[in-house]
C-alpha cells in the first residue's frame, strides 16, 4: 500500500462535541483534507508547537518526552496513520536509536504533536485517505499563485465563537443518501470538516 504524507492545515473548535476539537490534516500533492478529532489538551500542545513564539514556562508532556528522547539519542523518524475502525484512527510511531528502528504504537493526537516536536513527517495509506478524506476542488483563482512548502496553520488560538449546533451523528441516520451527500457538499463548502467527517461516516456505513 502507497503512503501519502500530510501537513497539518489547521485546528478548529468542534462543533459537535464539547471541548473537543478537529485537527485538519492536508494531501500534500492533493486537494483532499483529513479531519480528525482530538481532546483539548492535544490541540493545546500541537498549536503551541505550530506557533513556534510560544514557550510554556515548563515542559508539557509532549515537550518532556521530546527531551527525554534527545538526551537518549532517540528520534522519531515518521509518523504514519496506518489504520481507521468505527471512525478512530489509529497511528504508529517510527523511531530509531543506534541505527535500530522500533515501531510504537500512539493515539494520533499524541503521534501529531511529537512530529511537530521532531520536525518527522506525517503519513496515512492512500486506502485510508480514499476512505476518509474530504475532496475540495482547486480554486481555479488561486491555482496559479506560487505556493510554498509551508504547511497552511490556521489555528484560532484554540477559542471559537458561539456556534449553533449541528445534527447529532444519530440524525443522518433518517436521512437519504442523496440528501447525506448534498448535506456533505454543503458541509465542505462552508469548511465544516468536523461536521463533512461525521456524514461521511455516515455514508460510509450504508
Amino acid at each position: 500500500m502507497s503512503l501519502v504524507r500530510l501537513n497539518i492545515k489547521g485546528i478548529s473548535y468542534s462543533q459537535t462535541q464539547n471541548g473537543a476539537y478537529a485537527l485538519i490534516l492536508n494531501e500534500v500533492d492533493g486537494d483532499r483534507k483529513l479531519p480528525i478529532v482530538i481532546g483539548a489538551f492535544e490541540a493545546q500542545s500541537i498549536a503551541i508547537a505550530l506557533e513556534k513564539e510560544i514557550r510554556p514556562p515548563r515542559p508539557l508532556t509532549h515537550d518532556l518526552f521530546k527531551n527525554f528522547s534527545d538526551r537518549f539519542d532517540i528520534t522519531v523518524k515518521q509518523v504514519i496513520i496506518h489504520k481507521l475502525v468505527d471512525g478512530v484512527f489509529y497511528s504508529s510511531l517510527i523511531c530509531e536509536r543506534d541505527k535500530i528502528e522500533e515501531i510504537i504504537d500512539a493515539r494520533t493526537s499524541d503521534a501529531i504533536a511529537l512530529a511537530l516536536r521532531f520536525q518527522a513527517p506525517i503519513f496515512t495509506y492512500k486506502n485510508i485517505l480514499d476512505k476518509a478524506g474530504i475532496y475540495l476542488k482547486v480554486n481555479p483563482e488561486k491555482e496559479n499563485e506560487n505556493e510554498t512548502t509551508q504547511p497552511d496553520v490556521l489555528v484560532e488560538d484554540l477559542v471559537a465563537e458561539e456556534l449553533e449546533s449541528t445534527p447529532s451523528q444519530d440524525d443522518y441516520k433518517g436521512k437519504t443518501l442523496d440528501e447525506l451527500n448534498t448535506m456533505l457538499a454543503e458541509a465542505v463548502s462552508n469548511e465544516d470538516y468536523e461536521k463533512a467527517a461525521k456524514i461521511r461516516d455516515e455514508i460510509s456505513k450504508r
